[in-house]
C-alpha cells in the first residue's frame, strides 16, 4: 500500500522571510527534500513536484523504486533505479540546475530524458560532468578532486555558455558553449533505462532562468541541506 510521508528536520526549515526556489518566476520543477515522498513501503514511489508545475516523477515498477533513507533518494543500478515524469521539462534558453547528491560511483545519468535520445546529464568521469542536448556534447569539469558527497550547480547563459559550480565554488577548467532544447523526464537514467545512475539524491531545482543572485541563492540553499 502506498503513503504519503512528508517530514521535516532542523536542516530542512529555513528562516521565515528566507528564500526558496518557490520564489523565483523561473522555476520549472522543485523535487524538494524530504517533502512529496510517497512511498511503497521503504521504497519511493512518487517524488512530487513542490512547484506549481506538476511534473512530478513516479515509478510504478516495483523493482525500480529507489529506496528511501532518512531524506536521501538512493538509486541502485543494479536495479535500474529510476523517477520518470508523464511529460517534458524543457529548457531552451538560459537555465539553472541544482542538486544535491552523494555520488557512489561515475558512469550514472543524475537526469535525462528515457524517451528521447541524446539528452542527458551524465557523471562520465572522476572529474568530469557530460551534457547532452539535442544529442550534441559539452563536458565541464572539477578544478581539482574528484566527485563525492556535495552539491553542484549547473548553468546555460543567455549566451549558450555552459558553468559548472562544485560545493558552492565556480569550476573554471571547461566553459563550453551548448545551445539546443534540454529535455528532462527522469532521475536516473536515460534512454531506455540506460547508464543507472549509483549513490543519493536528495534535493533537485530546476528554473529556465540564470543570473548570480540565482547561483548564490541556491548555493547557498542546497549547502544547508
Amino acid at each position: 500500500m502506498l503513503s504519503l510521508k512528508q517530514s521535516l528536520s532542523l536542516n530542512t526549515i529555513r528562516p521565515l522571510g528566507g528564500w526558496q526556489p518557490s520564489d523565483e518566476t523561473g522555476l520549472e520543477a522543485w523535487y524538494k527534500n524530504q517533502t512529496g515522498i510517497t512511498l511503497n513501503g521503504t521504497d519511493v514511489a512518487i517524488w512530487a513536484d513542490s512547484s506549481s508545475n506538476s511534473f512530478d516523477m513516479r515509478q510504478p515498477t516495483v523493482a525500480e523504486q529507489p529506496a528511501y533513507n532518512s531524506g536521501d533518494i538512493e538509486f541502485t543500478p543494479v536495479q535500474t533505479h529510476n523517477l520518470g515524469a508523464d511529460s517534458d521539462i524543457t529548457l531552451s534558453g538560459a537555465f539553472t540546475i541544482g542538486i544535491r547528491l552523494n555520488i557512489a560511483a561515475i558512469g550514472g545519468i543524475i537526469i535525462g530524458d528515457n524517451t528521447a535520445t541524446g539528452e542527458f546529464f551524465k557523471l562520465f568521469s572522476s572529474t568530469v560532468l557530460r551534457i547532452k542536448i539535442d544529442n550534441l556534447t559539452a563536458n565541464v569539469e572539477l578544478d581539482s578532486g574528484s566527485w563525492g558527497n556535495g552539491y553542484m550547480i549547473v548553468t546555460r547563459n543567455s549566451s549558450n555558455v555552459i558553468t559548472l559550480w562544485w560545493k558552492g565554488v565556480q569550476q573554471t577548467t571547461a566553459t563550453p558553449t551548448l545551445s539546443g532544447t534540454a529535455n528532462i523526464d527522469t532521475i536516473g537514467v536515460r534512454r531506455e533505462d540506460l547508464n543507472p545512475y549509483d549513490g543519493t539524491i536528495s534535493e533537485i531545482q530546476i528554473y529556465d532562468t540564470e543570473s548570480t543572485a540565482l547561483t548564490t541563492n541556491v548555493n547557498n540553499y542546497l549547502s544547508a541541506i
